[in-house]
């Protein structure tokens, strides 16, 4: 790879760092802050972040040990922190001055650019512009649009990852007492693969290990994931298994920085030398691979010996049949792999010679059209080795949202159990529904079908985080009333139906003071801890209201009757935990245990007990069948993903420095050989076409720079959420409904015909 090349005007391109984290990131961390927040305000939160007294940091639900660090942030929450204290507003004056069409031909950068929302707004039927509107007013009209539909699934409740567990409660009661469960959220995007298999196959739709499991791990497997830039504090646990004895392989096609090196920051090799080397062996899969390394990784186990026979006989089922499918696998895997021979004879020497191995993933295994089946594999790899229920293995998926595992935990599932629904019943004076709702794309189908009229989303950005993004925004201007909770200006708001209401909330850094005092919420991470989150900043604005209070004051005008305490739980959060004790699993005495440092953990049966709660009482190997990633031999498969300047659909700025790519995001990264071979160049400027069977559709990502860059051949990967416009509404996992953000068979061709 050359250290750099011409990507044309504005993007310029440096060699990929092989090192992450060190003293430029704590620079670049304190000069957002500081520059964005303000001096006084960015020292009082990064003082308090992720600490036992202070707030959960609003970017990953990367969990925090029970001895904290003076510090316990990383660049990325820093820049979050920033994101939310940023010291300019967008008023009513800021809404008069630019028309809707006008925002609506913005970048999703400026438009976050604009500042903290400080007021309600209304977008009437016609008008081209947002003006201001009163609280009780913005409210009355909500409810009454609500009321007047013909049926309660006419309307959708979506819930962004943030959300804490208070308002999530009583956003799905509302949502309940009102008659639907269309309560669609940001995991039918990421992790939902992660539920659906991990409940199938041991019981319970979450994690089995706690760090407690990373502190004895011999071996940890990072499987498509990028902790560098999405989850930077793990760095630091792994450092740990390093310093233990322990190794790590990187599964991934890119090679991401932080699983070469790390430099730790709070540490003098960190700071004044290289820091430390993390992944011992890299497995540059091909997109979409990993269920065939997995099954490999099984069969060489198998046919060594290396299973836990006593495991398998006491505690699991599906054993013979599972077998019989490995072995109809072709002899040689390392094609559908993509990993020559000698790597993956590495990778097996490395897990013979581990007694305790963890498996983590993320979006690079759950976004494909098979990632169940993915995972199933995973999970099937995990129980031949008995690494359920052992310390120091398990199964680790690492969420990306500070609370999106939360969020479900308190209901907020279109296909909630009926043992939830039992106990909200007699607990409440209402009779939920029982038919599934919609999930996040079969909502977006029913708004363009014109089968939901209302939208009201409670954080979160659909308009860019939905797949098919022309699709996604046509169908959110086709809606009577589109209703966005929100603490800053995004794409979604200048994409509005009708009628469109805007509702300024409280973040995660402001101080929530209520009739009841001071509130603090809760919030639970990606090893099932439940734990305080209280912000202590002023808020931007006199008029914001909180998540919990502005669901309240829906639930009081929609559901009056449903016997839900709404003033009580607006004005002390306490009684909305009360209740959560009541009807939520896990959480008896959660009041008085939450009140406890660190928060307590939540149970977990399979880890704990080698308990299963599935249907036989055993965990369930499962028979999965060898998918084909690439239906689309001699062409492109490309991923989406983030650069290191952004947190979902949330862009910081336009650097990514890991990869050594800065000034611009409309760029294309594809392997040298690829460029070669499609007789392009790097820095040309190119569309990239989305292929439908074989064949170019109509869905184009127009005008990206070609970058030559490390991937597999035949693999490309451009950002999330530029790149959303590729992924149809049918590209999708069946099992989960999950968009194949990271397998989407792509074209290139030039831009015009022209080159550059």
């Amino acid at each position: 790879m050359p250290d750099t090349h011409d990507a044309g005007p504005d993007v310029h391109l440096t060699a990929p760092l092989h090192a992450a984290t060190g003293v430029t990131a704590v620079a670049v961390a304190l000069r957002r802050a500081t520059r964005e927040a303000g001096p006084v305000p960015a020292f009082r939160a990064l003082r308090i972040i992720n600490q036992t007294d202070g707030f959960d940091c609003p970017g990953c639900a990367w969990p925090e040990r029970r001895h904290r660090h003076l510090v316990e942030f990383c660049e990325n929450g820093a820049k979050a922190v920033a994101e939310e204290a940023d010291q300019d507003r967008c008023g009513p004056e800021f809404f008069a001055e630019h028309s809707i069409a006008e925002l609506a031909g913005q970048d999703d950068y400026w438009l976050g650019r604009r500042g903290r929302l400080t007021h309600p707004m209304l977008r009437r039927a016609g008008a081209s512009h947002y003006e201001q509107i009163g609280w009780h007013d913005a409210l009355d009209l909500v409810a009454h649009e609500l009321s007047s539909l013909a049926s309660p699934d006419d309307a959708v409740f979506y819930t962004s990852g943030r959300t804490s567990n208070e308002a999530a409660y009583a956003y799905q009661l509302l949502a309940r007492a009102f008659g639907t469960n269309n309560l669609p959220d940001c995991s039918n995007m990421c992790h939902e693969p992660t539920s659906v298999a991990l409940a199938d196959a041991i019981g319970i739709g979450k994690g089995s290990v706690t760090f407690e499991d990373f502190d004895a791990a011999d071996l940890v497997i990072v499987v498509g994931q990028n902790p560098g830039t999405n989850h930077p504090r793990m760095l630091a646990t792994l450092e740990e298994v390093k310093r233990r004895g322990g190794r790590i392989i990187a599964v991934n096609p890119l090679p991401e920085a932080g699983l070469d090196h790390f430099k730790n920051p709070q540490k003098l090799r960190g700071v004044a030398g290289g820091g430390t080397k993390l992944a011992d062996l890299h497995l540059p899969v091909r997109l979409g691979g990993d269920q065939a390394l997995f099954r490999w990784l099984a069969r060489r186990a198998l046919d060594a010996g290396r299973i836990d026979r006593d495991f398998i006989a006491e505690h699991t089922d599906g054993f013979d049949d599972y077998v019989q499918g490995l072995h109809a696998d072709p002899a040689d895997l390392s094609a559908e792999i993509g990993v020559v021979p000698e790597l993956l004879d590495q990778a097996d020497a490395m897990v013979a010679g581990s007694q305790r191995i963890i498996i983590c993933w993320a979006m690079g295994i759950t976004q494909h059209r098979d990632s169940v089946a993915t995972i199933r594999d995973i999970t099937n790899f995990a129980l031949l080795t008995g690494s359920i229920g052992r310390t120091g293995a398990g199964l680790s998926p690492i969420r990306g949202h500070s609370n999106v595992q939360g969020d479900r935990t308190m209901g907020i599932w279109h296909a909630a159990p009926d043992d939830f629904l039992d106990r909200l019943r007699d607990t409440f004076s209402f009779t939920p529904p029982r038919a599934h709702g919609l999930d996040s794309v079969g909502a977006l189908e029913a708004m363009r079908d014109r089968n939901v009229r209302v939208v009201v989303s409670l954080g979160g950005n659909l308009a860019r985080a939905l797949p098919d993004s022309t699709v996604a925004e046509r169908a959110l201007g086709s809606c009577r009333l589109t209703v966005h909770i929100s603490t800053k200006l995004n794409r979604s708001h200048v994409v509005p139906g009708e009628i469109s209401v805007i509702l300024p909330t409280l973040g995660r850094t402001d101080a929530d003071e209520q009739t009841g005092g001071m509130q603090f919420v809760t919030v639970e991470d990606s090893f099932g801890t439940v734990h305080r989150s209280r912000g202590r900043l002023t808020p931007p604005s006199p008029l914001l209201r909180s998540e919990v209070s502005i669901v309240v004051g829906l639930g009081r005008r929609l559901c009056p009757a449903a016997g839900i305490p709404w003033d009580h739980y607006e004005s002390d959060y306490a009684r909305i935990r009360a209740d959560i004790a009541r009807t939520v699993e896990g959480f008896e005495r959660f009041e008085e245990r939450v009140q406890e440092p660190g928060g307590f953990l939540l149970p977990h049966p399979p880890r704990d007990r080698r308990e299963f709660p599935t249907a036989s009482g055993r965990a369930q190997f499962s028979a999965e069948r060898l998918h084909d990633p690439y239906a689309h031999r001699g062409g492109l498969v490309l991923q989406s993903l983030r650069s290191h300047d952004q947190f979902n659909t949330t862009i910081y700025g336009l650097d990514d420095r890991y990869r050594g790519i800065s000034g611009g995001r409309k760029v294309v990264m594809v392997n040298p050989f690829d460029i070669e071979r499609f007789e392009l160049r790097a820095g040309d400027l190119v569309d990239i076409v989305a292929i439908d069977a074989g064949i170019r559709s109509d869905r184009v990502a127009r005008s990206f720079r070609l970058v030559a860059y490390p991937t597999p051949v035949g693999c490309a990967a451009a950002y999330y959420p530029e790149a959303n416009v590729l992924i149809g509404l049918d590209d999708r996992s069946k099992e989960s409904g999950t968009p194949s953000y990271k397998s989407i068979p792509i074209e290139l061709r030039l831009s015009d015909g022209t080159r550059t």
